[in-house]
C-alpha cells in the first residue's frame, strides 16, 4: 500500500510538471507562429467532425464519436509537435550552437562533441560518432569552414580509420538546413559496428576535448580572469 501511495504521489506531482512544459511550449511556440492554437484547434475539430458524421451515416454515433475524439486528440498532438518543432528551428537557425544543440538530440546510438574546433571568427566546428562512422559539423562562413574540416579530418587520421562525413549547416548551396540536419545523419549509411563505434570514440578521446587542449598558466589563476568559451584557435 505504501508502494502504490508513492507511486500514486509521483504521478500527481509528475502531471502538473508535463501541463506546465505544455503550456510554456504553447507560449513559445505561439510567438513564432501566432496561429498554432487555430490551426490545432481546427484539425482536432475537423477530424472529430467527419468520424462522428461517418458515425451517423452507418447507424453507430457513439462509437465513431469516441473513436473521433481519440483520434482528434492524436492528430493534435502531431500537428502541434511539428509546429513547435519548426518554430524551435526558426528560433535557433542563424544563432551559434544551435548544431550543437541538435546534435545533442540525434537519438541512440550517436555520441557528440560540441566545438572540437574553432577559430578566431568563431566559425566552430562539432563532431558527432556513431553507427555511420564520423560527421564533423560546421557553423558560420563556409569558405573559412572548410580549412577548418579539412585541419581536424588531417588530426583525427592519425588515431582513427572511419569514414568521416562533413556538413556545413546553412541555407546555401551546398549546405544542411538546420532543420534537416538530424535527418541527414540519420540516414547515412550505417558501416560501423557498436565495438567500432566504442573503439573510435576511446581514441578521439586520447586527442582530448577543448579544455584539456586549452593551454592554461601555471599556479592560481589570477583575480577576474575569466575561461574563453572557445576551442582550440586556428
Amino acid at each position: 500500500m505504501a508502494r502504490k501511495a508513492n507511486s500514486d504521489g509521483a504521478d500527481a506531482a509528475a502531471n502538473p510538471g508535463r501541463l506546465k512544459q505544455i503550456a510554456l511550449t504553447y507560449k513559445m511556440t505561439r510567438k513564432a507562429d501566432p496561429k498554432v492554437g487555430l490551426v490545432v484547434a481546427g484539425v482536432g475539430i475537423v477530424v472529430f467532425g467527419v468520424l462522428l458524421a461517418i458515425g451517423f451515416l452507418i447507424g453507430h454515433p457513439i462509437y465513431l464519436g469516441i473513436l473521433g475524439f481519440l483520434l482528434a486528440f492524436l492528430a493534435m498532438a502531431i500537428v502541434f509537435g511539428r509546429r513547435a518543432e519548426r518554430a524551435a528551428f526558426g528560433q535557433m537557425e542563424g544563432q551559434p550552437g544551435a548544431a550543437a544543440a541538435v546534435l545533442q538530440n540525434v537519438g541512440r546510438g550517436w555520441s557528440h562533441t560540441p566545438a572540437v574546433a574553432m577559430n578566431r571568427n568563431q566559425d566552430v566546428v562539432h563532431r558527432a560518432v556513431g553507427k555511420a562512422g564520423i560527421v564533423l559539423v560546421g557553423e558560420g562562413n563556409p569558405n573559412r569552414l572548410r580549412p577548418l574540416l579539412a585541419a581536424e579530418k588531417k588530426r583525427m587520421a592519425r588515431v582513427v580509420d572511419v569514414p568521416v562525413h562533413d556538413v556545413i549547416v546553412g541555407t546555401g548551396e551546398g549546405q544542411v538546413p538546420l532543420k534537416k540536419l538530424r535527418v541527414t545523419l540519420l540516414k547515412l549509411p550505417r558501416v560501423l559496428t557498436g565495438p567500432q563505434v566504442t573503439q573510435a570514440n576511446d581514441r578521439l578521446r586520447a586527442l582530448g576535448d577543448l579544455m584539456s587542449n586549452m593551454p592554461l598558466p601555471k599556479g592560481p589563476m589570477p583575480k577576474g580572469m575569466r575561461m574563453p568559451r572557445g576551442g582550440r584557435m586556428r
